[in-house]
């Protein structure tokens, strides 16, 4: 008798780890990357490859990283979603063309039209396995101050826009910009000085 209980509280534990996945929201899955900075990067623009994108080009704004490609069947399903994101230009929306190539990833652009304010071209994958990304596509929202604040896994929805995404970015453009020298918050007036000034 006292052979079959290991099994059975093996089993047992099994189903309760099964009964969780399955209240799990798949697009809510966690992530270790939540509160970090964003990695840094420098890539190829996927549509000119004299020019680079990179995270700090993005510093002082909230914005969003979205990591798609042209073979990616959940990307397409997406793609209508994302270009009509794109119409409110509510926040910077850059592209990570992953694992891709680049004739693939801009005729699918070309073809499908182009919601993002710019892509970066990410052939080898190295920048998204930086990101922790298993499947794509998965969306980033990263703070003024470079932080990631939230991912989603899958394709983003219309209903994930309205009930998830722009209450966050509403929140997130409410925070301050915090200096990364002083600690002390930064105004957008002053950005946008030093940005003009750099220009």
């Amino acid at each position: 008798m006292k052979r079959f209980i290991l099994p059975l509280g093996i089993f047992i534990i099994l189903l309760v780890f099964l009964g969780v996945g399955l209240r799990l929201n798949p697009h809510d899955i966690p992530s270790p990357f939540i509160g970090k900075p964003a990695p840094a990067f420098t890539l190829q623009q996927l549509s000119d490859p004299e020019k680079t994108i990179s995270p700090s080009d993005m510093r002082g704004r909230v914005w969003m990283l979205n990591v798609w490609a042209s073979w990616c069947v959940s990307c397409r399903e997406e793609h209508p979603v994302l270009l009509e994101f794109s119409k409110k230009a509510v926040v910077p929306l850059i592209g990570l063309n992953y694992k891709d190539t680049r004739k693939e990833g801009l005729g699918m652009l070309m073809k499908e039209g182009n919601p993002y304010t710019v892509s970066g071209f990410d052939a080898d994958g190295n920048v998204g396995i930086n990101y922790g990304v298993y499947g794509v596509p998965e969306t980033f929202v990263v703070d003024k101050n470079g932080i990631i604040r939230k991912k989603f896994t899958g394709p983003i929805t219309p209903e994930i826009i309205s009930e998830t995404l722009l209450p966050l970015i509403n929140k997130l453009n409410q925070e301050p910009v915090v200096s990364s020298i002083t600690g002390a918050t930064v105004s957008q007036n002053s950005l946008a000085h030093n940005e003009a000034r750099h220009a």
